[in-house]
């Protein structure tokens, strides 16, 4: 029996559990300049906020941690710039928790930051 194609075309949304979702939108918009794309009320009262850099069509959710889903994780996340050295000069100039601008033979510049739970995010150098 054939299968009918799988009609996936984009990544929407990704998440990243966060204990403080007030703290985490000043991070995400104010530190690293994300647009809010959507924050909305749903259920009994719980936040869904989005945000994603400017022009990008993927958004990043930071929705609250519960006992199921933790925050403080690898977000597997990489995020393009067009010169990581800059960004990360002005991340740390802004205070952010970023580790060393990474320069390996044959691989992007890049370095790993966190966002005030401790998820990681990676930033790659891309054109």
């Amino acid at each position: 029996m054939t299968q009918p194609p799988v009609r996936i075309n984009r990544v929407h949304t990704v998440a990243v559990p966060v204990t403080d979702q007030e703290r985490a939108l000043e991070f995400y918009s104010g530190t690293l300049g994300f647009e809010v794309r959507r924050d909305a009320t749903f259920g009994a009262g719980d936040r869904w906020l989005e945000v994603a850099p400017p022009g990008a069509e993927t958004t990043i959710a930071i929705p609250p941690a519960h006992p199921g889903v933790k925050a403080g994780v690898d977000t597997g996340l990489r995020l393009a710039a067009s010169d990581a050295g800059a960004v990360h000069a002005a991340l740390r100039a802004a205070g952010a928790d970023v580790d060393e601008l990474l320069n390996f033979p044959g691989a992007p510049p890049m370095f790993f930051l966190r966002d005030p739970d401790g998820n990681t995010l990676v930033i790659v150098e891309s054109p």
